[in-house]
Formats: structure tokens, sequence, C-alpha cells
């Protein structure tokens, strides 16, 4: 069987990598891709080659990392899924692949495939804020509302119970997006904050935003970084100093079985997290999607990529 997988060859030039799957392992399941998603934070500044953090990139290399699928085949030792159980795995743009079987996380009929997809970066924003710990009572403060902002927002108010989550977001709508989503307020980056925080989520990847922030958290707050910081450097203010601030990272889910338990049986109650798919593409035209995206065409949050 042949598996295409769309390998970056070189900045902003992408290819169709063809080759013949191995035979399955005994402890291993062969996955028919349904859906994958373009990370648009993390994979544009690889494709247009402009990650502060990756000056001498190294080629060719992958590309994406979310995907929802169906089990064709499993390995003879395989007992967690069956063929034609749909699962989430993590090998991007790919046709087919073959991943070990402790590797996928198993999804039920009743989730949407696009909610199902979310568990990914769901867990990587639960990270971040399980990291801050905050109580209910306290005001938490987001900077950025991307994916991960508004997946942070989100379970900061539905699996943490925090009633003031304040977001700050230049764009008017992802602000109106991230009140959806549980932000009590919405601030663009000249707007007065309203008091105090007592912990602060790094999402934006801007110095100016994490410049704000740093001035809006108490003596002795906390904050996560969950941005890549691919975009520009972050630089600790005076702020820091004087308040003695904690600042924390955070990167990748803290575990994406045990967390997709709780994701899978709250994102049915809450519809509307769907439109962070705000573009859709195919297999077919995913090469074209990244220079509309780089070049500025479209802006979408997320693209969602049906094969």
């Amino acid at each position: 069987m042949k598996q295409y997988t769309l390998m970056l060859i070189d900045k902003k030039s992408l290819e169709w990598e063809i080759q013949e799957l191995p035979a399955l392992g005994v402890n291993e399941v062969l996955i028919k891709t349904v859906i994958s998603a373009v990370s648009v934070g993390a994979e544009l500044s690889q494709y247009d080659e402009s990650d502060v953090t990756d000056i001498n990139p190294d080629y060719p290399r992958n590309t994406g990392y979310e995907n929802y699928g169906e089990v064709v085949r499993v390995g003879g030792n395989v007992r967690s899924v069956h063929t034609g159980d749909k699962v989430v795995a993590f090998y991007g743009h790919k046709d087919f692949s073959i991943e070990k079987e402790n590797n996928v996380i198993p999804v039920s009929e009743d989730i949407p495939s696009t909610q199902a997809l979310l568990t990914i970066l769901s867990c990587d924003s639960a990270k971040g804020v399980l990291k801050l710990d905050p109580n209910p009572k306290d005001k938490v403060l987001v900077t950025g509302m991307g994916t991960i902002g508004l997946l942070a927002v989100y379970f900061l108010k539905h699996y943490i119970g925090v009633d003031h989550i304040d977001v700050i977001e230049p764009d008017c709508r992802r602000r109106h997006i991230a009140k959806e989503f549980g932000a009590k307020n919405a601030f663009d980056l000249q707007d007065k904050l309203e008091g105090k925080y007592e912990h602060g989520l790094e999402c934006s990847g801007m110095h100016g935003a994490f410049g704000i922030l740093q001035s809006s958290i108490r003596q002795y707050g906390k904050i996560c970084i969950l941005s890549d910081g691919n975009k520009e450097e972050l630089k600790l203010g005076p702020e820091f100093y004087e308040k003695e601030l904690c600042i924390v990272g955070s990167s990748d889910g803290w575990d994406y079985k045990r967390h997709s338990q709780w994701f899978f049986k709250y994102v049915k109650k809450t519809p509307y997290i769907d439109q962070i798919f705000e573009y859709e593409t195919t297999k077919e035209n995913l090469m074209q999607c990244f220079k509309e995206l780089s070049n500025g065409t479209i802006n979408p949050l997320k693209v969602l990529v049906r094969y």
C-alpha cells in the first residue's frame, strides 16, 4: 500500500512524498486519515522559515501533527481498538499511517470528527492551565486568541470553573469568539485593563502582549507561557523583577488519553467549539492552502483538511 506524506523540502516548498508502507507489526494499527488540520501558528512559521527559534532549519521535514482517522487493520496483539474504529493520532499530513497501539486515542461514534481532533491542542492548553493551578475565584488574564488561547479559556471555564477570565486580542472577531468560549472581558492592546490578576497565560507569541501581561499580574503572581515563542522574542520587563513574578513554560499535553476522557464527554455540550475551524480544504488543495496562508489571502484560526 502506498502512503502519501506532505513534506516541506525547502522554504515555501512542499511536495507529496510517495512510499510503500511496511508490514504491520503485532502492536501496530493501520489508519486511514479522514481529517487532519493545519495548526497555523506552528506550521506557517516553518513554511515561511520565519520561526525565530529555528534559524537554521533542516530539510526535508514533516508537516502537521493532528489526525482523525479510521482503523483499517490491526496487529495480532492489539486489543484496545478494532477494524472500523475511529481514532485520533499524531502523524500529520498523510493519507495512511502505521502507528503503535499506545499512541492512538479511541473515539466513540457519537463524537463529531472535528471536535475529536481538537482534543490534542485542548490537552496542550490544559497542561499550561494545570501548571498555574488557579482557584475558581481567581482572576486570570490570557493573551492571544488563536487556537491555543481559545482552548485555554475553554479549559479554565469548563474544567477549572474560573468565573473571571479576561483576554487580550487585537482582532475584534477573535475577541467575540473568546466571549463565547468563556471570557468575561475581551480587550484590545490599547485598552485599559480593569484590575490585577492572580494568573496569566501567554498565548500570543508577541512581545507587546507579553509586556501587558506582566504589568497586569499581582505581586508574586504566576504566568505560564503556552505560545511557541516562534514569532517574536519574549522579554522580561521591569515588572517581572519588581513584583517577583513566577514564569513557567509548558509544551505538549499532560496526558492525551486521560484528557480525552473528559474532553469527549464535555465537548458534545459545546458545539460552538467548531468555530475554531474557520477554513476548510482538501488533501488535493493543501499545498495551495499553505500558499494562501503565507501571502495573507486567508487568515483563519485553524484549517480543517479533508481526505
